[in-house]
Formats: structure tokens, C-alpha cells, sequence
């Protein structure tokens, strides 16, 4: 057991230390919101990573993959593929035009986007965006306490208590280049555990060749891609409900954030390749995880929530402790912590950001300085987190039964239906207009709400509801009504504005991102 703490108190030694390290380089609110738009490709894509894939790929996809078997590998392919769009379609315009507007946030871009003539989007972002960034936080913290529980049997509220404090300590010291930098080390983590893990058990089991026999003797739903049945109504709700989770990396603004502050166009060509490698891998293991432990731990009729706890979210720490030494074990544990801090301090330092720059700043006090609005970028971001702390606490009282998977995902999706259709709108669409913008988002988060609380309980078609989570519905719903409002009632004048706007950043950028290319390289 002490090498196991010992690990711990180095890796939580490190982030404390590039915390501190960060704070060094906050000069203005810039700083501390965006880190002076000077990140590199590697630290953007793996903090990016890092930040979209938080507890819920090291315990909740692991316990998906033990679950269900090789039908998990849906949220693999969806994952991936939203990567991919995210980076290699999105990313360099979104980069071109935040860099125009000279945007510090995601809410600043879409107002200078739609020429806002009221604060009423700004207002409706900044309220959206905190109140899922504040689920989504509890859920991370939630996860902290359950890890530490998991992992060395501590109390549960103790476990949540210390991941808060570790990460506030950082966040409020070194702000939005702390969270990055501290990513970039967590996600190396992160990727480097989830990799060897399955690598190293698979050698350890005696006829390796007998595991496909040996699961579907276990349950013949394992080894198909659509689950138990086969191909059903409900195993394609279910299948659709995974494969769209990556959906939320076409706009989540904690995931956007990261190209704002990337330092240049080139660092994107450059990073989108790392960004879609980190997802493939780091997937594609966790779900392997799952599938090991499954093998290893449960037989023909055994139920795997009573061996490896519910939702099976214990298969990690089984599988780890059952391949690896106590010193290991101790690395698997900051592998896990990695994975919520990473998040969790992301998601602070932009709530936070918004709600001083987007919200305080902007409508109430536009001549605060940069010394005063860091400051009370610090004390929200506090602020915060303690709420968060408090939500989580409640919801493990009120919820015995949550599976970190589901908990997280409403949150994701929250935030991924509220915003990213209509990012995407923005980015691509000159019609779409601020009023189709504030129906787009209105919708989605009222969808996500409506989705998880009213259609979840109808009768004959609830379960595919549940099946489908969330996300689906919410982020079509979205996607409509920013068409149809645009339709019905168009702006021509800031069509053809934003038409313009294009044209000047599109079409001279295509010969300087070469010539930065080839002068970077």
C-alpha cells in the first residue's frame, strides 16, 4: 500500500507543481482564460482528449465494455468519427474566425458571428453553459469519490473532498494554462495505462485463442456487435445511442476552447492527426478492458454488478490489481484521477471564464481591469466547484443506484445539444441568424431535459428512449429548429455580411496556412 500512495503523492505533487509553474505566466485575463493563445499542437489535442473523455472512458466505458461486450466498440467508431469532423473540418475555420474577432471564449465568437444586437445570447449561453458545466463537474467529482472508495477503501465523500481540493488549488493558481499543461501530462497518463493494461492481461491468460469461445459460452450477446438478440429494434436504439456520444466534439465549447488558444492554423493540421490517434486508442482499450474482466471474472450466469460493482465501473481497478504490483496500481490510480482532474479543471476555468468575461464583464462592468477580472475569474472559479462538490455530494444521497456512465453522458449531452448544432450552423450555414442561434440552443437544452425526465417514462416507447439516451433527440431537435427559425424568419443583410467575412478568411488563408506550414516545419 505505500507504494501505491506514494505514486499518488507524485503524481498529484507534479500537477501542484506545473499549477504553480503556470501562475508564473498569468499577466491578464487573457492568460488566465486562454493561456495567451500560445499552446502547441501536442498539448491542445491532448488536452482537448484529455477534457472530452474525463472518468467516463477509464470507469464508466470499461464497465460499458464488461457490460455488453463487443457491441461497446460503437462508442469507439462514434467517438472517433467526431473527432475526425471536429478537427479536419471544423477546427481551422473556427480557428480563422475566433483569430478575427479576437475572441477569449466560445460565447464571444458567437456573438460578434451574428453581429448580437441584444445581450439576450450572450445571457442565454453563459446560463446554459454553467448550469451542464455544473452537472457535468459533479459527475467527474462523484467519479473522484468512487475511485479513492474503489481504489484504497477510502470513504466515499473523503475521496470526492480531495480530488476538489487538489483541483482548485491548481485551477485558481495557474488558470486556463495549468488546466492545459496538467492535461497534457494526465492525458500521457491516461493513454499509457489504458494501452498496456489489456496488452499486458492478455499475456498473462493461459490460452489467450479460447476467449471469443469462452465469452460466448458465458452470454452470445458478447461477441456480437449488436448485443444480445442480435439485430433488434432495441439493439439498434441502443447501437445508434452509442455510436452518436461523438456527436458532442463538434462544438462542446470545453473541447473548442482548446482551438482558440492553440497558437496557429499549422498546430491544428498538426494536432488533428494526435487528437483522432489519442481517441482510437484510448477507446479501443477501455472497451478491451471491459471484455478482459468480463472473461476473467464472471462465468455462465453470473451476474457481472455483483462481481465488479455497478454498471461493472470496478473492472479497472479488478483487472489492474489482478495484472499489476502495488506500485502499478498506484500509477492506474492517478490514471484514473487523471482523467477527472483533466476535466474537471477544464470545465472550471471556462464556466468561470464566461461567467466573469461573457456575463459580469461584458453587461455590468466594461471597465473592469485585468487585475480585478482575474481575480474574480479566481473566486468564481472557487465558487464553482464547491457547488459542484455540494451537487455530487447530494447526488450520490439521492442516487445510490447512478452509473457514472449515464451521469456523465446527461451532462455531455447537455452541453453537446445546447451548443454544437449550432456551432456547426455558424460555421457553415451564412443564413443561420442570432434568433435561429438562441431557438437552436434553447431547444437543445430543454430537449436534453425533456429527453431524460418525460420521454424516458413513456410507456411503449420509453426504453428506446433510454436506449438512445439523450443526445439523439436533443441534437436533431436542435439541428431543426435553427433550420426551420432561419427559414422562416431570414436576415439577408447579416447573410450577406457573414458571406463576406468568409470569403476574406477563407480564400487569402489558403496561401499563408501553407506558408506557415512550411516555415514551422
Amino acid at each position: 500500500m505505500f507504494e501505491t500512495y506514494a505514486m499518488i503523492v507524485i503524481y498529484l505533487g507534479i500537477l501542484l507543481v506545473l499549477g504553480y509553474l503556470a501562475s508564473r505566466r498569468i499577466r491578464s485575463m487573457k492568460d488566465f482564460v486562454i493561456g495567451g493563445k500560445s499552446l502547441s499542437y501536442w498539448v491542445a489535442a491532448f488536452s482537448a482528449q484529455a477534457t472530452g473523455e474525463s472518468a467516463w472512458l477509464l470507469l464508466g466505458v470499461t464497465g460499458m465494455g464488461a457490460m455488453v461486450g463487443f457491441s461497446a466498440y460503437w462508442i469507439v467508431v462514434g467517438e472517433v468519427l467526431g473527432v475526425t469532423v471536429a478537427w479536419f473540418v471544423m477546427a481551422s475555420r473556427f480557428k480563422r474566425l475566433t483569430d478575427k474577432y479576437e475572441s477569449l471564449t466560445v460565447i464571444d465568437y458567437l456573438v460578434s458571428r451574428f453581429r448580437a444586437r441584444s445581450q439576450t445570447l450572450r445571457l442565454i449561453s453563459a446560463a446554459s453553459l454553467s448550469i451542464f458545466v455544473l452537472i457535468y463537474i459533479s459527475a467527474q467529482i462523484d467519479a473522484t469519490g468512487s475511485a479513492f472508495e474503489t481504489f484504497l477503501a477510502w470513504d466515499y465523500h473523503i475521496g470526492a473532498i480531495v480530488g476538489f481540493v487538489i483541483v482548485a488549488i491548481y485551477c485558481i493558481a495557474g488558470g486556463f494554462l495549468a488546466a492545459a499543461w496538467t492535461d497534457m501530462f494526465q492525458g500521457a497518463i491516461m493513454l499509457l495505462c489504458l494501452v498496456a493494461l489489456p496488452l499486458v492481461a492478455f499475456h498473462t491468460i493461459d490460452n489467450g485463442g479460447l476467449i471469443f469461445a469462452r465469452l460466448q459460452e458465458i452470454d452470445p450477446g458478447l461477441v456480437s456487435f449488436w448485443g444480445s438478440g442480435g439485430f433488434t429494434p432495441m439493439n439498434l436504439a441502443v447501437v445508434i445511442g452509442m455510436g452518436l456520444i461523438g456527436l458532442g466534439f463538434l462544438g462542446s465549447p470545453q473541447v473548442f476552447a482548446r482551438l482558440i488558444a492553440i497558437r496557429d492554423e499549422a498546430q491544428i493540421q498538426r494536432g488533428s492527426w494526435v487528437a483522432v490517434l489519442f481517441t482510437l486508442l484510448a477507446g479501443f482499450s477501455a472497451v478491451s478492458i471491459g471484455i478482459l474482466g468480463r472473461y476473467l471474472f464472471t462465468g455462465q450466469g453470473v451476474d457481472p454488478t455483483g462481481v465488479l460493482g455497478n454498471g461493472a465501473q470496478n473492472v479497472l481497478s479488478e483487472l489492474v490489481e489482478y495484472t499489476f504490483p502495488p506500485w502499478i496500481i498506484g500509477l492506474y490510480v492517478a490514471a484514473v484521477l487523471s482523467a477527472i482532474m483533466s476535466t474537471v479543471s477544464s470545465l472550471l476555468i471556462m464556466a468561470a471564464g464566461s461567467v466573469t468575461h461573457d456575463v459580469y464583464e461584458r453587461l455590468f462592468n466594461p471597465d473592469i481591469t485585468n487585475h480585478q477580472a482575474r481575480v474574480l475569474c479566481r473566486r468564481v472559479t472557487l465558487a464553482m466547484a464547491a457547488l459542484a462538490l455540494v451537487i455530487a455530494v447530494l447526488v450520490s444521497l439521492l442516487s445510490p443506484d447512478r452509473t457514472i456512465f449515464w451521469f456523465v453522458i446527461f451532462g455531455w449531452s447537455g452541453i453537446a445539444a445546447t451548443f454544437c448544432p449550432m456551432i456547426i450552423l455558424s460555421l457553415f450555414w451564412p443564413a443561420f441568424t442570432e434568433r435561429a442561434a438562441i431557438a437552436s440552443m434553447a431547444c437543445g437544452f430543454l430537449m436534453t431535459i425533456i429527453s431524460k425526465f418525460v420521454l424516458q417514462e413513456l410507456g411503449t416507447a420509453g426504453p428506446y428512449f433510454v436506449a438512445l439516451e439523450t443526445m439523439p433527440p436533443s441534437f436533431i431537435s436542435a439541428l431543426l429548429a435553427g433550420y426551420l427559425v432561419t427559414i422562416m424568419w431570414p436576415d439577408r443583410q447579416l447573410e450577406a455580411g457573414f458571406q463576406a467575412e468568409l470569403q476574406e478568411i477563407l480564400e487569402p488563408s489558403a496561401g499563408k496556412s501553407k506558408t506557415v506550414g512550411v516555415v514551422s516545419d
